[in-house]
């Protein structure tokens, strides 16, 4: 259902506020051939109602020849700030960069954000973007998953059809994402609404079994059939099934890299007002899939890049995947049971009040 402006103009405005948008900020609105015109006229008009000095940053797409797919993350790490000095300088520049573009795991975004430039990614429908504006109550219930990861050695995942993956954990931080960007130097997604980490290099082992109805991105469709993976050493050593292992083999075997196999960011969804439903109700190029990768309860793994996360993984593969139904352990307290986040846990304090 289309969205009014009004509508999207408070919502902007709501999260423009929570990320501490002053007046006289310097805000620079990054744009693309595929940034949807509501999202960034609305963008525009609310930063500028709060009094933000706003510039727009429109630059060319790329890797058109090397992606196999429109989706902006099926091919990561050149991206058209790469190479492009003086892009970089105005972003760095800015006290806060919309991103209507979608930059991601590169050394440009590191660079920006290294500078205190706070980075916003917005690139969802804007109908997706209003039913999932974030809150203070979304911050408190991440930072609750957050404190639940912190410190902690291992994470253990099962479900019904056979999965038993095993992580140890420590050497990667843990990451938030609540869909505002508050402190200088932050990254963040609206919407979102997840914690995770990634294992240790090497560590994580088992295997995983992709059940019907668990979803494959950038693919953008529902497992219809099985697909077991087998993990050791921190990679995917052999995936088996039917058609759909097929494909997922031939996907990532087109980025010739072995990185391409690797265990990336492990964690679990906590948005409440996520669905998995509607990636079957969007037009593949319409959507990147946030309701299926922040939806409370899933159990979110990836394969791919860890430079993120300050690793040394930099493959142009990334392959998100959000499992339903599973049970997840941190060490030996249970955080998700079948595909329903474990709410009392909720409820404890998520550490220092947000300022």
């Amino acid at each position: 259902m289309a969205v009014s402006d009004t509508d999207l103009i408070r919502a902007w405005t709501q999260v423009l506020t929570l990320s501490k948008l002053g007046a006289g900020d310097a805000v620079t609105v990054l744009t693309s051939d595929h940034t949807h015109p509501q999202t960034l006229r609305c963008a525009i008009t609310a930063a500028t109602m709060l009094g933000a000095c706003v510039s727009r940053l429109d630059l060319p797409p790329v890797n058109a020849e090397k992606s196999l797919s429109r989706d902006t993350l099926a091919y990561l790490g050149t991206t058209p700030l790469t190479g492009n000095r003086a892009a970089i300088a105005a972003l760095k520049a800015s006290d806060l960069v919309l991103d209507l573009m979608t930059l991601l795991f590169s050394p440009e975004q590191h660079e920006i954000l290294a500078g205190g430039t706070r980075i916003l990614l917005a690139v969802e429908p804007p109908e997706v973007l209003l039913r999932m504006v974030p809150t203070l109550a979304d911050y408190h219930r991440v930072q609750s998953g957050v404190a639940l990861l912190k410190g902690r050695k291992s994470m253990r995942v099962r479900s019904p059809g056979g999965t038993d993956l095993h992580c140890p954990l420590g050497e990667y931080p843990v990451t938030a994402e609540y869909g505002f960007v508050d402190q200088p130097g932050r990254w963040d997604h609206w919407p979102s609404g997840f914690a995770f980490t990634w294992p240790n290099e090497g560590g994580a082992h088992g295997r995983i079994v992709l059940a019907k109805g668990d979803v494959l991105l950038p693919m953008k469709s529902y497992v219809g059939e099985p697909i077991e993976l087998t993990v050791q050493e921190g990679f995917v050593t052999r995936i088996e099934g039917g058609t759909e292992a097929e494909l997922l083999c031939e996907y990532i075997e087109s980025f010739a890299d072995p990185e391409a196999y690797a265990i990336s960011h492990i964690g679990w969804g906590l948005q409440k007002r996520a669905y998995w439903s509607t990636l079957g109700l969007y037009d593949r190029e319409a959507t990147l899939g946030m309701d299926a990768r922040a939806v409370s309860g899933n159990f979110l793994f990836s394969l791919g890049p860890n430079n993120e996360a300050g690793g040394s993984r930099t493959t142009a593969c990334h392959i998100d995947i959000p499992m339903r139904r599973c049970d997840v352990f941190v060490d030996d307290l249970q955080v998700v049971r079948d595909g329903r986040v474990i709410e009392e846990l909720m409820n404890q304090p998520a550490g220092a009040a947000h300022a």
